[in-house]
């Protein structure tokens, strides 16, 4: 059945499909940059490379309802638009703080709730799951990266161990008799992970009908590639291991990785596929009395005001990150000079960091200068951003203290603690940091390393609360000012490293401060 006939329903839906079309494109249009950032992705990143097959099989999916679309009434739902404009405010927050996955994810919210907008709710209702199923082209999920590359080595370490070799392990890097190994991006399996998960949840609506059959195989496809990565670690360090390090050690490790998936996955689905449950009987179209989804044989109607309300909906976050952009573009750029002093004991000496510094890319401005009281010496950081965007911003995957492939650096451990400044609680993020790879020496030079975010005068070593604020006080029109502070200093003996930054910053939490209030000033 196509949506061209001559009842009433149809000739309402000759109507609807170019009105919805043009929002469409015009919806494009006006977040081009939100999705050309999402295609771009989709181009760059063997992780989400699966995006391009997003449309089409939306597209696919949506056509397998065409009979019972045919059958319904489309309509304009002002009630659609509560959820439109919380998605276009989660938009423009994502903007404010720089968090691409949140203004991504608002746009495909955005581009799915048009359609109970404009078509009406009982239309969404009947395409549901296509809808839900455009989320997975939203580039999201590698958040979990660092989780994954821990659980792999751990995993990989205990297996080893239990299969006789002995292991000697920091951080993510560990050594055995034939040779070093260490966990980096590539080993975390989340590529595996979405990609399971993408089709699985395909799998689970196509051949399951009962609700709880499709929730059980969308757990096993996120169960599955985890465990299946953990298996293929420990199974490249053998095979390199058992070969002399002949085999799995360069790129065929990766080639050996995919296929192993591949076969895991195939299995996933050939057991999935014995509990399939078949189609249901085809619905037998139904007359508007026996469905209350079916709405009277009205002619599709384009009411004006409700069009220049939901343009003008989908056009206010534009407005408001224009005019905050451009108060915000307007500030100077900020100037960091090291004071000589900070606290009176702590005074400026010259930088003695052993060749270390966070991987804090493009700030505003940064300084990198060692102080030193009673003999204890700290190199402070600070890197200061101001007018964030995707190409500055304080929160990022790539804002590191130490990237995975550097040559001399290594974070071994991590963690938080609890500090009192002030009479109020702060919680700051903790590392150490080795100075050598793990295999040319156990004994190498090791750093302390404390870490905090300076948002607008509040301290926290929250990224989503970091993010919150940045995006708060630049809609109350305070500006995005903030920045990073690290503080290190060698591990020494006996707790000698975590004394002197203790001090360090008790001393020096307030004046750090009041120099960074200044120079937002």
């Amino acid at each position: 059945m196509t949506l061209v006939g001559s009842s009433p329903r149809q000739r309402a839906w000759r109507i609807a499909l170019p009105v919805y079309l043009l929002f469409v494109t015009a919806f494009i249009v006006l977040y081009f940059e939100t999705a050309s950032a999402i295609v771009t992705i989709w181009y760059r990143s063997e992780t989400f490379a699966h995006g391009f097959l997003v449309l089409p099989i939306v597209l696919w999916l949506v056509w397998r309802k065409r009979s019972t679309l045919t059958q319904i009434q489309p309509a304009n739902s002002a009630w659609a638009l509560l959820p439109l404009a919380v998605a276009a405010f989660a938009w423009l927050v994502g903007e404010l703080a720089v968090v691409n996955a949140l203004s991504q994810m608002a746009f495909i919210a955005m581009l799915a709730l048009l359609v109970p907008t404009l078509l009406g709710i009982p239309v969404a209702r009947a395409i549901t799951f296509p809808l839900i199923f455009l989320f997975f082209g939203a580039p999201f999920g590698e958040f979990v990266m660092p989780q994954l590359m821990a659980w792999t080595a751990d995993f990989t370490v205990v297996a080893l161990r239990l299969s006789g070799i002995p292991v000697y392990r920091e951080g993510l890097q560990f050594v055995i008799p034939s040779g070093n190994w260490s966990v980096v991006e590539a080993c975390s399996g989340v590529r595996y992970l979405i990609a399971s998960l993408t089709v699985g949840t395909l799998f689970a609506y196509l051949n399951y009908q009962t609700t709880w059959r499709r929730v059980v195989f969308i757990i096993v496809s996120l169960l599955v590639p985890v465990v299946a990565n953990w298996l293929r670690a420990y199974m490249i360090v053998m095979l390199g291991h058992l070969s002399g390090n002949k085999l799995a050690v360069g790129f065929d490790h990766l080639i050996y990785g995919w296929v192993f998936f591949g076969v895991v996955i195939m299995i996933m689905f050939w057991i999935g596929a014995r509990w399939s449950e078949p189609d249901p009987e085809p619905a037998v179209a139904l007359t508007p009395s026996a469905h209350t989804a079916l709405a009277s044989d009205a002619v599709y109607s384009v009411n004006v005001f409700f069009v220049v309300g939901v343009l003008l909906l989908l056009a206010l976050p534009h407005i408001g990150r224009w005019a905050i952009d451009r108060q915000e573009a307007a500030l100077p750029v900020p100037v960091l000079v090291a004071p000589a002093t900070l606290a009176s004991h702590w005074v400026a000496v010259p930088e003695q960091s052993g060749g270390w510094q966070p991987e804090f890319p493009n700030p505003s401005a940064h300084i990198s200068t060692s102080y030193a009281a009673g003999g204890q010496n700290v190199n402070l950081y600070v890197g200061y951003y101001r007018h964030q965007g995707i190409d500055r911003k304080l929160v990022s995957s790539t804002n590191v203290l130490v990237k995975s492939n550097d040559p001399r650096w290594s974070q071994v451990t991590n963690g938080t603690r609890q500090l009192l400044l002030n009479d109020a609680a702060v919680r700051i993020r903790t590392a150490e940091l080795r100075g050598t790879p793990l295999a040319a020496s156990v004994d190498a030079q090791r750093l302390l390393v404390w870490q905090v975010y300076w948002v607008n005068g509040i301290l926290t070593s929250s990224d989503i609360m970091a993010k919150a604020y940045t995006a708060l006080f630049s809609i109350l029109g305070k500006g995005d000012d903030s920045a990073v502070i690290v503080v290190s200093t060698p591990k020494g003996d006996a707790g000698q490293g975590e004394s002197t930054l203790q001090a360090f910053f008790g001393d020096n939490a307030d004046p750090i401060q009041h120099w960074l209030q200044k120079v937002k000033q």
